[in-house]
């Protein structure tokens, strides 16, 4: 058995950020939400900035992309991963981060659950604005400013191999639930109730799923088990990048079942509320697509290249930086 390597310096300032953000957050600056009526401070314009990742590859990616946008505006970044949103969302609020790329319609449910319980009825939506507007109500009073979301989106999505979809002429989950064909599932054991996974399937597709093969959302195992013929379908993300390398195809969620989990950017308001990075993030919406960052997760997944390469060479090639 290899003896375990001594964490470098790196790795030791990774530890010593997170002690610190741990302190930080039990006993945050800023009053809590039951103390807290509505907001009226200014946004205000920190000049120097920390950016919260959640610690994978995607959000790592979009950290990096905001970094180097608000460089390029003047600001002074650092980028922090925090891998717990139980963690990040409060330092948040309490200004020990500034700014973090959420998703909008699970970033609503979870702000909703943390104040109205964890029984409160989901405001997430397949509608954008219904879904945005409900996470913006609930985020104001935590001091919290939700920015415009793009076209990029993340959200759950089923795939099925290219060979089974041609052979039965399949391109939406419409067109599975006409064909009447047994779907054995690969997802995560939740898939059972969760009303976006089998319950919705069956209600809004008329899908025919026989059983669930408990292998997790997205996993190696999961497509191998649907690459194999073992199941007919997987649940995954519409920005999951090494479908091609399964022989796996997405099929459209032409009805609309899944939330809008739009990509936006929350911000502290009373340090990045501001115009300068309103402006500065806001860039990014006219360029970033679902595919796109697709294609920069598989390159950092499957090519092994750096977030912060890839989201510059990114940003470069659209004239942003």
């Amino acid at each position: 058995m290899r003896a375990r390597r001594a964490p470098g310096a790196a790795v030791r300032a990774a530890l010593a950020a997170w002690a610190v953000l741990l302190a930080l957050t039990s006993c945050t600056t800023g009053p809590s939400l039951e103390n807290r009526g509505e907001v009226t401070a200014p946004p205000g314009d920190s000049r120097h900035l920390t950016i919260g990742s959640a610690g994978f590859t995607e959000s790592d990616l979009l950290a990096q992309m905001y970094a180097l946008l608000l460089g390029r505006a003047g600001y002074g970044t650092e980028i922090l991963s925090v891998t717990n949103r139980e963690i990040y969302e409060p330092a948040l609020e309490g200004g020990q981060i500034d700014v973090v790329p959420e998703y909008a319609a699970t970033f609503a449910d979870w702000l909703n659950a943390r104040t109205n319980g964890p029984e409160a009825p989901p405001v997430g939506s397949p509608d954008l604005t219904t879904t945005m507007t409900a996470l913006r109500a609930l985020a104001a009073p935590r001091g919290l400013t939700v920015l415009d979301p793009g076209r990029a989106v993340d959200q759950n999505a089923f795939a099925v191999t290219r060979r089974y979809a041609e052979r039965h002429r399949l391109r939406t989950l419409s067109d599975l639930g006409r064909a009447k064909l047994p779907v054995r599932l690969a997802a995560g054991d939740e898939c059972v109730q969760r009303p976006y996974c089998e319950p919705g399937l069956r209600k809004t597709y008329g899908i025919d799923i026989t059983a669930v093969d408990p292998k997790g959302v997205g996993t190696t195992q999961a497509k191998q088990a649907v690459q194999s013929g073992r199941d007919q379908m997987v649940l995954t993300t519409t920005t999951d990048a090494t479908l091609d390398q399964f022989g796996l195809v997405l099929l459209a969620d032409d009805r609309h079942l899944q939330n809008a989990d739009y990509i936006v950017p929350v911000v502290n308001r009373a340090r990045a509320g501001g115009e300068g990075v309103t402006r500065a993030l806001a860039r990014l919406n006219t360029v970033l697509t679902t595919a796109d960052l697709a294609s920069m997760n598989e390159q950092v997944d499957s090519w092994r290249r750096l977030p912060q390469d890839v989201a510059r060479k990114y940003l470069e090639s659209k004239n942003l930086l």
